[in-house]
């Protein structure tokens, strides 16, 4: 069975591609490294059933082998990128979707989307139900990464209704763990990064907003178990257990060892007060949860960090 997987050299992507590889799978990985690194990827490059593509998604797509599946994950993420290159992150939600959409098409094959909790935006419901239609500023400054999911979300399900495509989303909430970049610009590497450092950790506003932190290799059997479903709606992928941001900043402290400063600076704008998946979906019809517990992921994490470093 052969694999298109898009972001592939991505964090999350060159999981995918790992896992996929170990279960058997051929992998075409296809990336154009605005914020994939080969490095990710690097240790995948002599097995005979990767190959990696050095290519835009917004451009078309041409893939001459037969495609079994298509899984789309090639997207900037963090607020770092999407607020850095706002056009871009739209064309690749809505573009890129569309191209994708289009290579699953030709080739008869499943696809599945990677969606976000960002769709949710602010929420006024916590948890978020994947039957909540959300709170999304979309002329903000985040207005440009919630809406082109929320666009790719309509597309991918058009493609379902109108063209029979066998089509799923997952939403995945706050995801961590090894091949994070440092400078990534989310809460877990900027935390550790700050720490190793003996700088300051940075919170925003007053830290009592929440996020839930689900480890990479949870997030990946979500994943594969959604893919292997016969599900074609939005799915929450997540870790439900909750924490302030002012929490986890001290849960890092304690974790390293480290006596930095907590600093707090401005909120910004449209930044989610709450954030937590409500996973009932996902434990009934895919029997999945997440099974490492944060302080072990975390430890993991760190580690890989301190290795990085030096």
């Amino acid at each position: 069975m052969r694999i298109l997987l898009t972001g592939g050299a991505g964090f999350l992507g060159s999981h995918l591609s790992e896992k996929l590889l170990a279960l058997g799978y051929s992998v075409i990985c296809m990336d154009n490294l605005i914020t994939g690194n080969v490095d990710n990827i690097r240790h995948l490059k002599n097995n005979t059933d990767f190959e990696f593509v050095e290519h835009d998604v917004c451009e078309k797509i041409d893939v001459e082998a037969k495609i079994d599946y298509v899984l789309h994950f090639a997207s900037l993420a963090s607020p770092v990128d999407y607020l850095k290159y706002p056009i871009k992150t739209l064309k690749v939600g809505s573009l890129g979707t569309h191209n994708a959409l289009g290579v699953a098409k030709k080739h008869k094959a499943k696809f599945l989307l990677a969606s976000t909790s960002e769709v949710y935006g602010d929420p006024l419901v916590n948890p978020q139900p994947e039957t909540y239609w959300g709170n999304v500023n979309p002329v903000g400054p985040r207005g440009c990464y919630d809406e082109s999911k929320r666009f790719a979300e309509a597309i991918t399900l058009e493609y379902h209704r109108s063209h029979g495509i066998d089509a799923k989303i997952v939403r995945i909430f706050n995801t961590y763990g090894e091949r994070m970049r440092q400078r990534d610009g989310r809460v877990v590497p900027n935390f550790i990064d700050q720490a190793l450092k003996n700088e300051p950790l940075t919170v925003y506003g007053d830290g009592s907003q929440t996020r839930s932190f689900c480890y990479v290799s949870d997030l990946v059997e979500g994943i594969l178990k959604l893919m292997m479903s016969d599900i074609n709606e939005p799915v929450n992928i997540g870790n439900p257990e909750e924490m302030s941001i002012l929490g986890f900043a001290e849960k890092i402290k304690g974790l390293m060892g480290c006596k930095s400063d907590i600093v707090f600076k401005e909120l910004p704008e449209n930044d989610p007060k709450v954030r937590r998946p409500d996973i009932s979906k996902a434990k009934e019809m895919l029997g999945w949860e997440p099974k490492i517990g944060l302080d072990e992921g975390l430890k993991r994490t760190i580690a890989w960090f301190k290795k990085l470093k030096g």
